[in-house]
């Protein structure tokens, strides 16, 4: 140990107990993250039969412009590969919530588009999602405990808390 911070210079020695405890703390709070995450999309799901990938899509062209994303966008707000976005996307086709096709300035993108159905449907499950948010989160915090924490954690983030 250096004796002013209490972490060890060498590669080989044990973590402190401050820093088992800071471990400990940190898995908390993405484990307590995690959970609170699937709760709400478990919600959405059991009152809308909206699961959790195709309601991160709607809600994600619920919010652009026109109701329209390239299918590359798609892909990196779910954070699957190409093929796994497909999947998505075919299911949200099959259902009549969206529609696709090339793109008129570059046949090779593919726009992926909110019918008026997938609106209907996003809205529902975005509504539904904000209540339990306010249920789960707003309602034992408060809103200015929530702003709070969020501010904190958005300020941690590298990217400046810029989406996609």
């Amino acid at each position: 140990m250096n004796g002013t911070d209490g972490h060890s210079g060498g590669e080989e020695a044990c973590p402190s107990m401050a820093d088992l405890a800071l471990l400990q703390q940190w898995n908390q709070l993405q484990g307590a993250f995690r959970r609170l995450n699937g709760r709400l999309l478990d919600d959405v799901e059991a009152r809308t039969g909206v699961a959790p990938s195709a309601f991160q899509a709607l809600w994600y062209l619920a919010s652009s412009p026109e109701y329209t994303a390239k299918m590359s966008q798609l892909s990196a707000v779910l954070g699957f590969s190409t093929a796994g976005t497909t999947k998505v996307a075919d299911r949200l086709a099959e259902a009549g919530m969206i529609e696709r096709g090339p793109s008129a300035a570059d046949r090779r993108v593919i726009l992926v588009t909110l019918t008026e159905h997938g609106l209907r449907v996003a809205s529902e499950a975005i509504q539904t999602f904000l209540g339990a948010l306010r249920e789960r989160a707003l309602g034992p915090m408060g809103e200015d405990g929530f702003a709070a924490l969020v501010e904190s954690v958005v300020g941690l983030d590298p990217g400046g808390g810029a989406e996609c």
